[in-house]
């Protein structure tokens, strides 16, 4: 036991603190290290058993004394052995997680069930949702908002406990502090949740004026969601312990963000690939070209074969999304569409004029003149 810590030290009060100072540094403690708020955190259920184990022997006078007296040694001598884990406290300080947490005696029973599950022990606060619309750029490379998220929070004046200041709980007059009722209907007889302490066997008789008993009070956060790149709507990203807080020493629920990707003006989304139209001259697809396209990062050059067709697809690889998991990103898929030319001057009738009597083709005479000297050529005479 040589190597234990000072309980006065592990409590963070003076060693002639009170009983009061006492009970409300360790009740600091046990809701910061309680096992429902750290799951499979050994250091924390090390805290947690410190802090247990401190609180047993300061808050009891014979075995401070001793303590005060003769240390660590002296408490072994009288027969104290600490605790060997957290079951082992649940089970011992019923009594003492009541005051605590607010919660009575009637429902402290059944080992652990003051920490875990139990109707009036701990309970996991409820998770809340944000719904955050992201650019689609934004969706490809990722990006980090600030939202504002209303939520209630443990009230600072009463700590939560919605009693009011240096007061205590008491047993529920209706319930005797069982935390139900019993009905009797012959010889039937009915439990029900007690309607005057909802179960919690304990209340205060003055509730706290900042939070009118409530135990917690309507806040407004500032919270930074981190958002990965390859996100598509209806994505969730979970930020643990940011929800609504638990109740009678329970952890904090979990702010849910759900992602809702704007439409892009241009990309389109299949999978991981994207989308996007390519227009490309009468020219550039028949004698094929270099062109520019749009990317999600910036203008490439496109290499548009020669006898390109509207419809036809061309293949940017790993310009698409990122994957969420791999971050391997996906393919753009570009659909070519030859631009036809809607005004001509009398250079261009007469060009396209010529390769449609060169293909054979007949087309509409809009410059008889044009055509007729044209025609002429081909003949071997001049008007």
């Amino acid at each position: 036991m040589a190597d234990k810590r000072d309980y006065y030290e592990i409590l963070g009060v003076a060693r002639e603190a009170d009983a009061k100072e006492i009970k409300k540094a360790y009740r600091k403690l046990a809701l910061k290290h309680h096992p429902d708020r750290n799951p499979d955190d050994k250091e924390a259920e090390s805290s947690f058993k410190e802090a247990a184990e401190a609180y047993e022997v300061l808050r009891d006078e014979q075995k401070r004394s001793t303590y005060d007296r003769f240390g660590h040694e002296g408490l072994r001598g009288a027969g104290f052995q600490g605790f060997g884990g957290s079951d082992e406290i649940f089970s011992a300080f019923g009594d003492m997680f009541a005051d605590l947490f607010g919660f009575g005696a009637g429902g402290a029973g059944g080992g652990r069930g003051r920490g875990r599950g139990g109707r009036s022990g701990p309970r996991r606060g409820s998770d809340l949702r944000y719904d955050m619309p992201i650019d689609f750029v934004d969706a490809a490379h990722g990006t980090s908002e600030e939202i504002n998220i209303a939520r209630s929070e443990p009230c600072e004046t009463c700590e939560g406990s919605g009693g009011k200041a240096d007061t205590e709980p008491t047993a529920c007059r209706t319930c005797g502090g069982r935390g139900e009722v019993v009905q009797s209907q012959g010889f039937l007889q009915i439990r029900t949740t007690c309607p005057r302490c909802r179960g919690a066997g304990r209340m205060f008789e003055e509730h706290c004026e900042d939070c009118a008993g409530r135990g917690a009070n309507e806040v407004e956060r500032k919270l930074t969601v981190n958002v990965p790149p390859g996100v598509d709507t209806g994505v969730q990203l979970r930020l643990v312990g940011e929800g609504e807080p638990g109740t009678r020493g329970g952890p904090p629920g979990n702010l849910h963000v759900v992602i809702h990707v704007r439409p892009h003006e241009l990309f389109e989304r299949h999978g991981d690939d994207i989308a996007a139209r390519l227009e490309v001259s009468f020219p550039q697809a028949a004698l094929g070209a270099e062109v520019e396209a749009p990317t999600m990062d910036g203008k490439a050059a496109v290499d548009v074969p020669a006898g390109t067709q509207t419809g036809d697809l061309l293949r940017l690889r790993g310009q698409g999304m990122p994957n969420l998991r791999t971050r391997n990103r996906g393919d753009q898929i570009l659909q070519v569409f030859v631009k036809t030319p809607k005004k001509l001057n009398e250079r261009e009738r007469e060009l396209l004029g010529e390769l449609a009597a060169l293909q054979g083709e007949k087309v509409k005479d809009g410059h008889p003149h044009g055509f007729k000297k044209f025609f002429s050529k081909l003949a071997g005479h001049d008007d």
